[in-house]
Formats: C-alpha cells, structure tokens, sequence
C-alpha cells in the first residue's frame, strides 16, 4: 500500500500538539497584557476637559491648596469637583476675556454646571472613602499620580483590586509620619507635604517618591516598623482590611 502522508506530516502533527498547549497560554497572556495596558486602563493618558484646567499651574505655580477646589476631601467619600462659583472667584478679576474660560463664564451666567470627565472612577460596586484615607496621612499622589505636575489631569493607577489589596494587606508599608513635624495630625502632614515641596524644603527620598507618584511601599524593616506602631496609633484594624466587606457593599 503506497505511503498516503510524507514524513514531513509527523513534524506538522507535533506541532499542532504542542500549538494546542501553548496557544492557550499565549492567548491568556496576550488578553492580560492588553486588560492592563494603558490602551484599556487609560493610565498616563490626559483626559480632555470642557476647560483646559492645569494643576500644575494652579498647584505648583500659583501654590492654591488642594481643598479650595477639593473641599470635601478630608470629610466625604467624595472629594468634590469645584462649582463655576469657585473658578470665578478668581476669574472674575484675572483672564477675564480669555476664549479658554468661555465655558465657565457662560455656565456662571447661566447658572448651568460644567460638565467635568471624571478622570478617577471606581466602578458602582466599589465603595471608596477619601476622607478615612486622608485621615491615617495616605498622600493624594500615592493614588493619583503626580497631581502637582499634570497640565492636563490623567489616572495615575489603574486601580485594579490588586492594586489596593496591596496596601490594604500591609498597610505599615504605606503609612508615613513626617518626623520633622510630629506636632501635625496625618491629614495635616498630606497635604502640608505639598507647601513643603513649594516652599523648597529638603525632603526625604521617600517624600519624593510620594510626590512623583512612584512610591510602592517600603520594604525598609524599620519604616515597616515603624509603619505597624502607627497601625496602633490610629486604630488601623488590619486583620479586617481585606475583608471583601469593606470595599464591596
């Protein structure tokens, strides 16, 4: 009986066996890579704004504190959007025919709200609180990136539910006390940070961090130390932050 297959088709059909295996993986992986890429994420991707608001202008330049237009921070979930009232408290008195700043002068005259693209935004199943993390000294910039150099706002993390266990399960690599200033509260400290950036105060290699937003968490055994008798301090009950409870509700 003549061969039907050449020899060729025993290389062809382990190739196919081992294509099967493999092809799986590299497709779960591919489909990851792409999950977590700024392409789905929008991470470090500038979000355009009915006005083209700078905080590094605002923030930096102008030194105008986070809680002016953020008043709600340190006691809400929410840390708030500004109203037009807010931006033409200045408004009113500088640039006042500037085409940029159109928008707010017509929804100031209007009475219509500005409409701003939410740039951070938990899904509805995600409860987050602002103030609870401002209140245990958690620096803006730890979530939001280098707020303080952005023209125009981008997500700094993706927040991804990995992301915040890893502060959630080993808080003490997170928590920071300015020793130069122990008389501060934590909320005081985060944003008192900022004023000492403008100011041109020497900061810590950890503070720098904190303000580009590249800080990860200590692994420095006497921060992480020093990180756990703060957990005391403030009442951090950690055993219980994990808990899916205390996110999803």
């Amino acid at each position: 009986m003549p061969q039907i297959f050449k020899p060729a088709a025993n290389y062809i059909a382990r190739a196919s066996l081992v294509g099967g295996l493999v092809a799986p993986l590299v497709i779960g992986v591919a489909v990851a890579a792409i999950t977590r890429s700024p392409a789905n994420t929008k991470v470090q991707i500038p979000l355009n704004q009915p006005v083209p608001f700078s905080h590094q202008h605002h923030t930096w330049e102008l030194g105008i504190d986070c809680r002016y237009c953020h008043t709600s921070v340190e006691k809400s979930s929410y840390a708030g959007l500004p109203p037009t009232e807010t931006c033409m408290s200045c408004h009113s008195q500088i640039w006042t025919n500037s085409p940029l700043l159109e928008p707010i002068r017509k929804s100031y005259e209007t009475g219509t709200p500005l409409k701003w693209n939410l740039v951070n935004k938990t899904p509805e199943f995600v409860y987050f609180n602002h103030s609870i993390h401002i209140s245990r000294g958690i620096n803006c910039n730890t979530c939001h990136g280098p707020v303080q150099n952005m023209h125009i706002t981008y997500k700094g993390n993706s927040f991804q539910m990995q992301w915040c266990l890893q502060c959630h399960r080993a808080p003490e690599r997170y928590l920071y006390h300015d020793e130069k200033h122990p008389e501060m509260s934590p909320r005081q400290q985060v944003f008192n940070l900022y004023w000492k950036y403008q100011a041109n105060e020497s900061l810590t290699s950890r503070e720098h961090e904190l303000l580009e937003g590249e800080f990860r968490g200590t692994d420095n055994k006497e921060e992480k130390d020093a990180g756990k008798e703060l957990l005391k301090k403030y009442g951090v009950k950690v055993q219980q932050l994990a808990d899916c409870s205390v996110c999803h509700r």
